[in-house]
Parts: structure tokens; sequence; C-alpha cells
């Protein structure tokens, strides 16, 4: 590993304001590594700069990349530490198969995100719910038209300090029943640019309308709920949790698997299977479904107050933020920031 000393001159004068939004502000130092001739060169740590790009970069006309997002912890400054940071990893390759991309060897990987976080300890918010916000990500470069695999890439890593994802309350989503968001067999496990795009009419739709968020149904039925353009979707229903079961349609996400593993710790049943988007209005017509909510890596968990039709048509959920969602995301949050034991081995601290 290669460490500038422009990197060191750069973050030792930068200055963070006080409010810092979420993904605006960003670390004056990044991380990056090239694929090249079948193999991965050295990993370099420089100032924050702007890439050039030949017009003719791949990633540019056939969008091969990835993506993924992570978070360093310092609450009370008893950080840096990182979540889980293995299982980002570990998807980020998966990503990368998908894609028809090399994957990143854990060294790489791993030194990267860690010195990236070293060079801006001092610039990871200690006060709760905060956080260093950590992209990993990468992308073809190399440079024809020719429509077939990249064979270079680019490794790289920046981090933001951010606050709040979601700035007000509990979530008013739409039912979307006319696009799709993937279908079988296609990319939608995958944390790839392509996915988000697709996204992207339907979330200007939603705005226009006045909700927060989209809540996708499969591409083959139409009926079975999947996920929220980024996030997975939970309710409670009779007391137990219910979550559709993870599909190539649906990203299999590490705040899910977390808060799955801390529902049964607990003494939830945990219902993952097909969730049919009739049986759950159905249920929260009839106040069987008590609570939802939307986890993620940048959102942790934010509740649902309502589902919504285009037509107009609202199903108001029960407990706006009821006691299981604050519970689990209280047990997350305190894992997180290292206030609660951490049982499961899922924190690394940086050394």
């Amino acid at each position: 590993m290669k460490i500038y000393q422009e990197a060191i001159e750069a973050i030792s004068k930068f200055t963070m304001p006080d409010n810092v939004g979420f993904g605006k502000v960003l670390l004056p130092v990044m991380a990056s590594c090239e694929y090249k001739d079948g193999k991965w060169g050295e990993l370099e740590i420089t100032p924050y700069k702007k890439l050039e790009l030949d017009p003719t970069c791949k990633v540019l006309h056939y969008g091969q990349e990835i993506f993924e997002g992570m978070k360093a912890y310092n609450f009370s400054g008893n950080g840096p530490n990182f979540f889980r940071e293995v299982d980002n990893m570990d998807r980020f390759n998966r990503s990368a198969a998908r894609m028809a991309m090399p994957g990143v060897p854990k060294e790489i990987f791993i030194n990267a995100v860690h010195e990236v976080t070293r060079l801006g300890k001092n610039f990871v918010p200690k006060r709760s719910g905060e956080s260093l916000y950590i992209r990993p990500f990468m992308f073809a470069t190399e440079c024809n038209l020719g429509i077939k695999p990249a064979e270079e890439f680019l490794f790289m890593v920046i981090a933001s300090p951010v606050g709040s994802y979601f700035q007000g309350g509990s979530l008013k989503v739409l039912i979307e029943r006319e696009m799709i968001r993937a279908c079988p067999g296609g990319m939608g496990a995958a944390k790839t640019g392509g996915n988000y795009a697709g996204s992207l009419l339907s979330a200007k739709k939603v705005k226009e309308l006045g909700f927060d968020q989209t809540l996708w149904l499969s591409a083959t039925d139409k009926d079975s709920v999947e996920e929220m353009s980024g996030m997975n979707f939970f309710a409670v229903i009779n007391g137990e949790l219910h979550t559709p079961k993870i599909t190539d349609t649906i990203l299999d996400g590490i705040t899910r698997k977390s808060l799955i593993t801390l529902a049964k710790d607990m003494g939830i049943t945990v219902v993952e299977e097909t969730l049919s988007i009739a049986t759950l209005i159905e249920a929260i017509k009839k106040g069987e479904c008590s609570e939802a909510f939307a986890c993620g890596t940048a959102a942790i968990l934010q509740p649902i107050s309502s589902l919504h039709e285009v037509s107009g048509q609202a199903y108001q959920i029960k407990d706006e933020y009821g006691p299981i969602s604050k519970r689990l995301r209280e047990t997350l949050l305190g894992i997180q920031e290292r206030t609660i034991e951490d049982k499961f081995n899922w924190v690394t601290v940086l050394k």
C-alpha cells in the first residue's frame, strides 16, 4: 500500500461543518487500486480528486459497475469501529461476480476501508445516529466500444461524515403497481447502478404525489412484496416479524440479516416467506399488522406510518413507531455504537 504525502496534508487541512447532511461532505482522501492484465496492482491512498475517463470507457456505455455502503462509528469517541465489514466485502464480491467483474481480495478491500477511515478518524462524528459513511465501488475502465465484459477495472473507496438519512419521521410509502424493479434471473440481488437507475422514475412519481418511498412488487405476479428501492421491508403481524424471503430479485441486506438475528434472540418469531400485498393490506385494515419499517445501512431502521395507492387510497398502520421496531432499532444501533454488548462478534475496532 502506498500512502501519498499529499493525502496526509489534505486531511490535515480539512475542516468539517457542524451540519454534514448525508453524502454532501466528503473526506479529502480516497483509496484506489487498478486491475489490469489479470491481476490487481498496488493500493494507493491519494487526495480526493476528480477522475479522468476516456469517452469510450466501458462503464459509460454498458454500466459495468458495482458499489457498497458501510459505516464507521465513533459514538462518544469510543471508536472508530466497523459493523460486519466482511459481510459487506462478501456482498461486494457477489455483485462483482454477477456483473462479470473480478473479485477484490480481502487485503485490498479491508486495507482500503481501514486506511481511509484511519486518516479521517478525527472526522468520524461522535453523536448518536451519525457516522462515517464509506462507499467502496468498482467500475470498468477498459476503453473501446465493443460489447463484451471489460478486462480493466478501478476499485475505489471514498467516505463521507453523515447525519440521519431521513430527516423527517415515519415514512409514507407508495405501492408501485405499474413499474417493476427486478425480474428473476436479472440483477436485482446485485448492488449495481442499473438497479437504482430503474427505480428513479418511480421515485419521481412518489415525490410528486407527496410520499417518501416506493414499495416494489414482484415482476412475476405483481402481488408479492419485494423491497423499497435500496431498503428491505418488514411488517409486524400478530406479534410476528414478517419479511419477504430473499430471492435473486431482492438485495440481501446486512441490516436485514442483523435485525432477523436480533429478533430471534429476543424471542420474536420471524417469518421469511412470500408476502402478498393483498394479505398485507388486509392485515393492516384488521389491525393485525401493527408495525412496519424499512431498513438498510444508510437508514438503519425507519418506521412506516402508511401505505398508499396512486388512486389516493391509504392504509394507516396501527403504530407509527411501535415497540418491536423501537427495540430492534435501539439494540442494533447500540451494538454499532458499542453501548450494548456485541455477543454476535459483528463489530471490528480500527487498530
